[in-house]
């Protein structure tokens, strides 16, 4: 995990005056554990090759020279880090020389550093000219790569149980024997949880992040079970409608916990693998989604699953720190932070009620189109198309699992290339492919269907607007309010698909009249959101304090 410049290093409050991060050690170095990996390189070198060696590196690691060959962590995404150099003449001329190149390391990311392991690995072989195609543009701490690889593990969790209804709902239609209609108005009820969120949010604000994540995301995992025992699709929906109401508080939590920890350079990056890792969890949904076909009552199974996820998130909690700019924010009297006198304060609260109004608009044109697409995709595969539980999961597999690739490039293009013009991409070609995929059959309905989801994708980097427009003390809040007109827009668009759909008899007419929401979305984005990559969180909100300034 990358790359930060000097100047956000010298202000980062994890290191002290001396230029080394707090509490490392005074020599530079730790005992090797076991868990540590090495590496050696072999080099023969002249005299400009060895000099430029010896230099200290500020590509995928920031080091501080420690004297004898060795070389120490000053900045990056390790608990432990230390490179040494032994020197012998070469043979030949004078001016070779052999070099022994010796690293050890073990990175800060927690459950994820495999994924990392090699890249990593061939980062510190070659010293890098430039920021990796996997490492995030601005270059992560210890702190970051841990908080931001916790908060993933807590979004897989997530992710499954914000699918888990739209996975099982046509299964438990038919054991309930009820129709298209009441599917789509069961699913408009469930996101009437939303209110739920509300509540989670705006104690978030007030009490903090990581206590309200954790409470909501264990009694989220509880109240999904309950739908296993369902006497009936009223149950079902009033259940799930509390669970994905828990649900959206984790995500909203999730969201604004890594913005407020990560580089200004990378939030996005943060946003996209976040993403990456929701997409995981639903796709933990999919792959235990054939337990339908055990019999009428095998999608209840579905529900249970989760439990399996309660010792993961308590170890993830007794790890996860609070928010840095939650805490130098609730620590500073609102009256005598910069920006909040007078005008100035009125001129603030103004500009965050636009920026509320905005994004709440884009959110509800997005969703009203986005979640009838999303969940009535295995109806329109099983009653359609006639592909069993087995089928729908092989069908939703490879065809959605590429939408990694347009998850991981909207992160990356957001921060580098800017939000609009990714996301406006994003929204236009995603919609005209997956409503393709609706009316088409075989080998092109996949493919359409292939292509939308990749392309969609690349809306992931308009999700990084929320936690970035609002100040920290409404920040969660605001984000609530934007995720519940998102809501409203998925249950307006979920009911008149469901009567479109029965009164056409086709999904694809449907959904080509729901389309004009993110069409008219991608509008509000090239011509009324602000760019703000590579923007600090307190020059976006200047009421703000920076952690350490307080």
């Amino acid at each position: 995990m990358l790359r930060r410049r000097p100047d956000q290093q010298a202000a980062h409050p994890d290191w002290d005056p001396g230029g080394r991060p707090a509490g490392a050690e005074t020599d530079g170095g730790q005992a090797m554990s076991r868990s540590d990996s090495t590496l050696v390189v072999e080099h023969d070198l002249d005299d400009n090759a060895l000099a430029d060696l010896r230099a200290p590196r500020d590509d995928v690691v920031a080091e501080q020279p420690l004297g004898d060959g060795r070389y120490g962590l000053f900045h990056g995404p390790f608990s432990h880090y230390e490179r040494t150099l032994e020197v012998t003449p070469g043979p030949g001329p004078a001016n070779r020389h052999r070099v022994t190149e010796r690293f050890t390391w073990r990175l800060a990311i927690p459950v994820w550093h495999p994924l990392f392991a090699w890249p990593m690995r061939r980062a510190l072989r070659r010293r890098a000219t430039g920021t990796p195609w996997w490492a995030p543009p601005d270059r992560f701490d210890a702190r970051a790569a841990r908080i931001l690889g916790l908060l993933a593990c807590i979004q897989v969790v997530d992710g499954y149980l914000g699918t888990v209804i739209t996975q099982t709902i046509t299964f438990a239609a038919d054991e309930f024997d009820r129709s298209d209609t009441a599917q789509g108005a069961t699913l408009a009820a469930v996101r009437l949880g939303v209110l739920v969120a509300l509540a989670v949010v705006v104690l978030a604000d007030r009490r903090g992040r990581r206590r309200l994540l954790m409470g909501t995301a264990t009694l989220a995992v509880l109240v999904t079970a309950l739908g296993a025992f369902s006497p009936g699709l009223w149950f079902l929906g009033s259940s799930q409608m509390v669970a994905r109401g828990l649900t959206t508080g984790m995500g909203i939590l999730i969201g604004v916990f890594a913005a407020e920890e990560l580089p200004r350079g990378s939030r996005a990056y943060g946003v996209s693998m976040l993403a990456l890792a929701a997409a995981l969890g639903a796709g933990m949904a999919v792959w235990v989604l054939p337990l339908a076909d055990l019999g009428e009552k095998g999608w209840r199974i579905v529900y249970l699953v989760p439990l399996l996820a309660l010792p993961g998130l308590a170890a993830a909690g007794s790890r996860l720190p609070e928010s840095r700019r939650f805490r130098a924010n609730t620590e500073v009297d609102p009256s005598s932070r910069p920006g909040t006198g007078g005008d100035r304060s009125a001129d603030r609260r103004r500009t965050e009620q636009r920026r509320l109004l905005l994004l709440a608009a884009a959110a509800f044109l997005l969703l009203f189109f986005a979640a009838p697409a999303s969940q009535f995709q295995n109806d329109f595969l099983k009653d359609h198309r006639g592909y069993s539980a087995s089928g729908i999961a092989l069908y939703t597999l490879l065809t959605s699992t590429p939408a990694g690739i347009g998850i991981f490039a909207a992160g990356r293009l957001a921060d580098t290339r800017g939000r609009r013009r990714v996301g406006a991409v994003g929204l236009v070609a995603g919609t005209v492919f997956l409503v393709a995929g609706y009316y088409a059959f075989g080998v092109l309905m996949w493919a359409s269907h292939l292509v939308g989801v990749v392309l969609a994708s690349l809306t992931v980097a308009l999700g990084v607007y929320g936690p970035e427009l609002f100040s920290t003390r409404s920040r969660a809040r605001a984000n609530g309010v934007i995720v519940t007109l998102g809501v409203a827009g998925s249950a307006t668009g979920l009911l008149l698909v469901g009567v479109l759909a029965d009164a056409f008899g086709s999904y694809g007419h449907a959904l080509a009249v729901a389309g004009v929401g993110p069409l008219l979305c991608a509008v509000l984005v090239l011509t009324r959101f602000p760019e703000t990559a590579r923007v600090e969180l307190e020059t976006l909100n200047p009421g703000d304090v920076r952690p350490g300034e307080s």
